[in-house]
């Protein structure tokens, strides 16, 4: 079992940054990939980025590639993603994932992670 807590979630004007954090707890081993997806209000819940388990691979969605940035401390079991240059777009619940199987072309499906923490909103004004 992986218990995942997302904080960091913020108000932040247009082209300000947050960066945001995933703890886990409940397993001692850090062997899974790491996931970040966001739900804006009325739409579905998409990709945005994930890393693997050593912190090495990385995958962005075009929407957020240049601007966001996917990294983990697998010493503090703890995952990150930055956000640089945010819109009103971005605007959403995001949320963290973690993938037993670790990390490959799947890892950007929401079906493939195991465990999903409760989300942090990140709301953005123009």
């Amino acid at each position: 079992q992986v218990q995942l807590v997302e904080s960091g979630g913020g108000l932040v004007q247009a082209g300000g940054s947050l960066r945001l954090s995933c703890a886990a707890s409940g397993r001692t081993s850090t062997n899974y990939a790491m996931g970040w997806f966001r739900q804006a209000p009325g739409r579905e819940r998409v990709f945005v980025a994930a890393i693997s388990t050593s912190g090495v691979t990385t995958r962005y969605a075009d929407s957020v590639k240049g601007r966001f940035t996917i990294s983990r401390d697998n010493a503090k079991k703890t995952g990150y993603l930055q956000l640089n240059s945010l819109k009103p777009e971005d605007t959403a619940v995001y949320y963290c994932a973690a993938d037993l199987r670790g990390f490959g072309p799947w890892s950007t499906r929401q079906d493939v992670y195991d465990y999903w923490g409760q989300g942090t909103q990140v709301t953005v004004s123009s």
